[in-house]
């Protein structure tokens, strides 16, 4: 389970939850360094969030850029002081996987005061898609914001739960705690691909059909902040087991032009 990070901010206290609503995505940096610290916070943050899959080695990079000297990275993303390179093992739902752990890395930021924003697959080096015998899979830079590096959860432009949702009976209070943070998961271009089937201590997530018969790469990864929200919330703020299951009887009725992704079954 998720450990509550608190620091002082505007004289409030923000936590892992509180930063699903008001996190934004920063393009604007100040090249200042970050002290060795917090960057040791930061590997220690990452060491103890427990993947999707535990099976699934991964590893970062913290890359240096407060000099400027990463060109490449400006050129085809945000020039930043800092970017996080997201290294796994490629195995199924390796792409979920490493943006479920990395979303969570961009709230674990946002308390600590620092903007973040997701590159997508902007490599580090020209020719070095792997570090041992793991495989690259996104970038995020960081680092202090130009500006703020919050928005008040009104102005986060998302769909309205009722076109999310079909629900199998009326929620209770909690539920909508949950699908209010999984709503507000970003997306690549603001997709918002998820679609939920909510019944009892159950959410079934599906994704919007596209030409392709099955997630691919980007896809994939749309969900990872959906998955990492609800994780944060229940695991969290509602301090309840969360089990991640893929259900074989599933069927697609519900949503006949989406596939079914996963299942999230809370426990008290």
């Amino acid at each position: 389970m998720l450990q509550y990070c608190y620091i002082e901010i505007k004289g409030e206290n923000m936590n892992l939850y509180e930063a699903i609503f008001l996190r934004k995505s920063v393009r604007n940096y100040e090249m200042e360094v970050i002290s060795p610290e917090i960057l040791q916070e930061i590997q220690e943050f990452y060491a103890q969030i427990e993947g999707l899959n535990p099976g699934i080695r991964t590893e970062i990079s913290i890359i240096d850029n407060t000099k400027g000297q990463n060109k490449r990275m400006h050129l085809l993303g945000v020039k930043a002081p800092y970017y996080i390179a997201f290294y796994s093992e490629e195995k199924d739902l390796a792409q979920m996987n490493a943006g479920y752990i990395m979303e969570q890395l961009a709230l674990f930021m946002c308390t600590k005061g620092y903007g973040t924003c997701f590159l997508g697959s902007v490599k580090p080096k020209f020719g070095n898609p792997h570090k041992g015998d793991l495989k690259f899979m996104i970038t995020m830079a960081f680092g202090k914001s130009k500006g703020s590096y919050t928005r008040k959860p009104v102005d986060a432009k998302r769909m309205d739960l009722k076109e999310l949702c079909v629900y199998k009976e009326v929620p209770r209070q909690w539920m909508k705690q949950l699908l209010e943070a999984a709503r507000l998961a970003p997306s690549s271009y603001n997709s918002q691909p998820w679609r939920f089937v909510v019944y009892d201590n159950r959410i079934h997530v599906f994704a919007k059909k596209h030409n392709l018969n099955h997630l691919g790469k980007y896809e994939e990864m749309n969900f990872r902040c959906d998955v990492s929200h609800l994780m944060v919330v229940a695991g969290g703020a509602l301090a309840w087991d969360v089990d991640l299951i893929r259900l074989e009887d599933i069927t697609h009725k519900n949503f006949p032009n989406n596939q079914y992704v996963l299942s999230a079954i809370l426990r008290t």
